[in-house]
C-alpha cells in the first residue's frame, strides 16, 4: 500500500478541539498586577495559580492562545527526557542533577491535581517511558543513564523486550509517566482563568519593556503597566542584556499521526541515538493511532525539509503496517548551553521582568514547573529550585564555555554566509507552492509563487539580529538559521524572537 503524508502540516490537538477566541489590547494604557506574556502551557499554567490567590492578571498573545508551542507537542507529561541525567550528574553533580529531576516530577503531580480539581478531560493517562537502544553501539549509553538513575533513586529498570516489540538491544524504563491532549487540558485552564477575572488578549505582540515606577510592557496595539512580566513567550522578546542568543540555540522536531494495523496501546518510547524517534499512543476519533516525532534540527538549517517527514514514515513503514498518516507537524524549542531551562528574572537587574525559555522539547514538565517557580517568586514564597533554574546561575565551565563557543561560531558562519552567497536561481524556475531567493536589482529577495501564480517577495534579512532566513518547504515559512525566528511567505512573524516581519519586496516589474 503506497501511504502518503498530508499536504499541510496540521496539529491534531488543534485540529480538534475549537479554541475560544479573544480580541486585542486596545487600551493605550492598561493596568494589571502580573502581565503574561504567551498563552501556552507557561503562561495559562502561571496565570491559573496566580489567578487562584486572587493576583490580577492579563495575559497577552501575538497569535491565538495555545498555537504557539504547546499545540504543536507530543504531550508527553514525563521526567525521562531523554539521555540527559548521566551527563547532569558529570556536569553538576548529583544534588543539582536531582533538584532538575525532583521538579519535573513535582511539576508532574500538579498537572494531576489541576486535571483533579477542575474535573478536565484530557485523555490523561499514566504510562511507563522507555529509552532505548536499537544499536549496539548505543547500549553502554542506556548502562550509563541506569547508573545516574541508581544514584538520583529514580525508579527504573534495565529492559530488553518492550511491550510495542520494537526491535531493541536494551531499555531503560521509568516508572509511572504519562501523555494527555494538551490542547484539551489548556482550553480547561483559560475557562477557569476566566472565572477568577484574568484577562485575555489576542493578536497583541509584545515588542519592548520600558521601565518607570512599573514596567511597561510595549505592544503593537498599547502599552500594559504591571508590576511583574512573565514572558512565557517561548523566546524572551525583552533581553535586557541577558545576552540570551547567545546562550541557547533553536531545534525543531517533526511528528506524524499514523493509523496502523496494531494497536500500541501500553507505554512511551524515545531512542537513544540519533536521528531520534519518539513514539507514544494517541486516541483520535475514538480509534488508536501512534504518535512518530524525531528529525531533531538546527531552525532554518538544511534544505528539503519534507525529506524529515519521509523518513518518520520509513520508520513507522519499518516497525509497523501503517493504514493512513492524517496528520503531520513540526515544532520548535530552545536548547541552552548546559541543557537545563532558564527560569527566572531575566537579569539581576531587574527581578520584576521573568523569563521562561530552553525547555530541549519537554515543555508539557519543564513548562509547568516554570510557572509554578515564578509565581513562588511573585508571592514571596521559598521554593528550592530557584537556583538551578536561575537564568544568571553560574554555568559551569565544562562543557559550557566550549558549547558557547560552537553556538557562536555556528551563528556567525550562517550570518557570514547568508551575506556573501549570491543566489543563482532565476523566478521563472519557482514551481507553484514553492520558493526560492533570487538577486532582484541587487538585492536578495525571497520569492514565493501561490497555486495562482501569485508572487510574493520578501527582504530574506531576519528582523531580529540581520540573520539571512531560508525557505522550508515543509511549512512554507522563511526561517532563521541563527536564532530560530520564522516568517510566513508574506513575511509576518510565526515565531520570535523577532517580533518585526520581513520587509515587503514588490515585484510588479518582473
Amino acid at each position: 500500500m503506497n501511504i502518503s503524508l498530508p499536504n499541510q502540516s496540521l496539529s491534531y490537538w488543534l485540529n480538534s478541539v475549537e479554541t475560544p477566541s479573544f480580541e486585542q489590547l486596545r487600551e493605550d494604557k492598561h493596568h494589571t498586577e502580573v502581565c503574561i506574556v504567551g498563552g501556552g502551557i507557561t503562561g495559562l499554567t502561571a496565570a491559573y495559580l496566580l489567578s487562584k490567590e486572587g493576583i490580577k492578571v492579563t495575559v497577552i498573545e501575538a497569535g491565538k492562545l495555545i498555537q504557539g508551542t504547546t499545540g504543536f507537542t507530543t504531550a508527553k507529561v514525563t521526567a525521562q527526557h531523554g539521555l540527559i541525567y548521566s551527563e547532569l550528574i558529570n556536569h553538576i553533580g548529583i544534588e543539582n542533577t536531582k533538584l532538575y529531576f525532583d521538579a519535573n516530577i513535582e511539576a508532574k503531580l500538579l498537572i494531576e491535581q489541576i486535571i483533579a480539581d477542575e474535573e478536565i478531560d484530557c485523555h490523561y493517562t499514566n504510562e511507563e517511558a522507555y529509552l532505548y537502544a536499537d544499536q549496539h553501539d548505543d547500549t553502554k549509553k542506556i548502562e550509563d543513564e541506569f547508573a545516574a538513575y541508581k544514584k538520583l533513586d529514580i525508579d527504573g529498570n534495565i529492559e530488553t523486550l518492550l511491550p510495542n516489540k520494537l526491535p531493541v538491544k536494551k531499555a531503560l524504563k521509568m516508572s509511572n509517566q504519562a501523555h494527555f491532549h494538551p490542547v484539551k487540558y489548556s482550553e480547561k485552564l483559560i475557562e477557569v482563568c476566566l472565572e477568577n477575572g484574568v484577562l485575555f488578549f489576542e493578536n497583541t505582540r509584545a515588542l519592548n519593556i520600558e521601565f518607570t515606577s512599573k514596567a511597561s510592557v510595549i505592544t503593537n496595539n498599547g502599552r500594559v503597566f504591571a508590576n511583574y512580566v512573565i514572558q512565557a513567550s517561548h523566546y524572551p522578546f525583552y533581553d535586557g542584556l541577558g545576552f540570551y542568543p547567545t546562550r541557547m540555540y533553536a531545534s525543531r522536531a517533526y511528528i506524524i499521526a499514523v493509523k496502523t494495523e496494531e494497536n500500541l496501546q501500553e507505554g512511551m518510547y524515545i531512542n537513544a541515538s540519533s536521528p531520534s524517534r519518539s513514539i507514544r499512543p494517541c486516541i483520535i476519533n475514538d480509534e488508536q493511532y501512534i504518535l512518530i516525532a524525531g528529525e531533531d534540527h538546527k531552525t532554518g538549517q538544511g534544505h528539503h525539509f519534507m525529506n524529515h517527514y519521509d523518513a518518520l514514515l520509513q520508520f513507522a513503514n519499518e516497525n509497523f503496517t501503517v493504514k493512513e498518516v492524517p496528520f503531520r507537524w513540526s515544532a520548535q524549542d530552545y536548547v541552552t548551553l548546559d541543557k537545563i531551562p532558564y527560569i527566572g528574572s531575566v537579569t539581576n537587574d531587574h527581578e520584576n521582568v521573568f523569563v521562561a525559555t530552553g525547555y530541549r522539547k519537554w515543555g508539557m514538565t519543564n513548562g509547568t514547573n516554570a510557572a509554578k517557580l515564578i509565581t513562588d517568586l511573585i508571592l514571596k514564597k521559598e521554593n528550592k529550585y530557584v537556583e538551578i533554574f536561575s537564568p544568571s546561575r553560574d554555568i559551569k565551565v565544562d562543557p559550557s564555555v566550549r558549547k558557547w563557543i560552537t553556538f557562536n561560531a555556528d551563528v556567525a558562519k550562517h550570518l557570514v554566509k547568508g551575506k556573501v552567497d549570491r543566489p543563482e536561481d532565476k523566478i521563472e524556475s519557482i514551481a507553484n507552492d514553492s520558493a526560492k531567493i533570487i538577486v532582484y536589482k541587487g538585492e536578495r529577495v525571497g520569492v514565493y509563487k501561490d497555486e495562482n501564480d501569485q508572487l510574493y517577495g520578501v527582504d530574506t534579512t531576519c528582523t531580529h539580529l540581520g540573520c539571512e532566513v531560508n525557505w522550508n518547504d515543509a511549512e512554507k515559512t522563511w526561517d532563521c538559521p541563527c536564532h530560530g525566528s520564522r516568517f510566513t511567505y508574506k513575511g509576518y512573524v510565526v515565531e520570535g524572537p523577532a517580533v518585526k516581519p520581513l520587509e515587503r519586496v514588490d515585484l510588479e516589474e518582473i
